[in-house]
């Protein structure tokens, strides 16, 4: 996912590691806060994939300065990332479908609905088992109100991803 959230930056503007990591945080803090320690390993195998270039300069305090841009394999990165079916992980799946969701704007609408149906499946599914689940085990008190609490949180997402297909349909 650090891949993805590194190129939808880029994607914006040329950035150092500093500016891809402070722009992260702005846009999707409340999702995920990746440290120096992810986006770096990810930077390398961006450009050793050809995802993105870099530029060294010398900045005005004379310390050296690494800028980061997109390249057109990076874009087209960027948008298969963006398309490639939901992590099977249930706790991953929000987060992560959350996150292409904040970055569906650079799609085109047939792709927007591609994804957008992608993830109303596999929402459909969790529900379907966390319901099966609720019905089949007796369960205590606090982990039937963890169950109804998901229950109604994937009800709430997928009613979401059917406002957002409605909208790309009109």
């Amino acid at each position: 996912m650090i891949e993805l959230l590194i190129l939808f930056e880029l994607n914006k503007n040329i950035l150092t590691m500093y500016g891809i990591s402070k722009e992260i945080r702005a846009s999707f803090s409340v999702l995920t806060t990746p440290s120096y320690g992810t986006i770096k390993p990810a930077l390398n195998r961006l450009e050793s994939g050809g995802c993105v270039k870099t530029r060294k300069t010398m900045s005005s305090g004379g310390r050296p300065s690494t800028y980061y841009s997109i390249t057109d394999t990076g874009k087209k990165e960027l948008k298969k990332l963006i398309l490639s079916p939901p992590q099977d992980n249930p706790v991953q799946f929000l987060t992560t479908a959350r996150i292409k969701l904040a970055c569906a704007d650079i799609l085109g609408k047939d792709d927007q609905l591609t994804m957008l149906r992608q993830l109303k499946v596999k929402a459909e599914n969790i529900l379907l088992d966390t319901q099966n689940l609720l019905k089949e085990k007796e369960l205590a008190f606090y982990p039937k109100l963890v169950f109804d609490n998901l229950t109604c949180e994937y009800k709430n997402f997928i009613s979401l991803l059917e406002g957002f297909e409605h909208a790309c349909t009109r």
